[in-house]
């Protein structure tokens, strides 16, 4: 695997399908004995923008416009 230019890597599809790394997760890295470890991110800042009433987009649109 290689760096790009931009200082990129893609984290291979099964480390991010078991860590749970969606599109979007915020994630941490950490250096340890040489290594870098790469974590999901904890704490309120993560969670910025995102929200999840059990409602459909449709939904949550149709209360926006006062439909609901």
């Amino acid at each position: 695997m290689k760096i790009t230019t931009k200082g990129q890597v893609t984290i291979p599809q099964f480390i991010r399908e078991e860590l749970g790394l969606l599109p979007h997760t915020e994630v941490e890295f950490e250096i340890q004995d040489g290594a870098v470890l790469l974590k999901k991110a904890h704490g309120i800042e993560h969670l910025r923008g995102r929200a999840d009433a059990g409602l459909s987009t449709d939904e949550i649109m149709a209360l926006t416009r006062g439909e609901g």
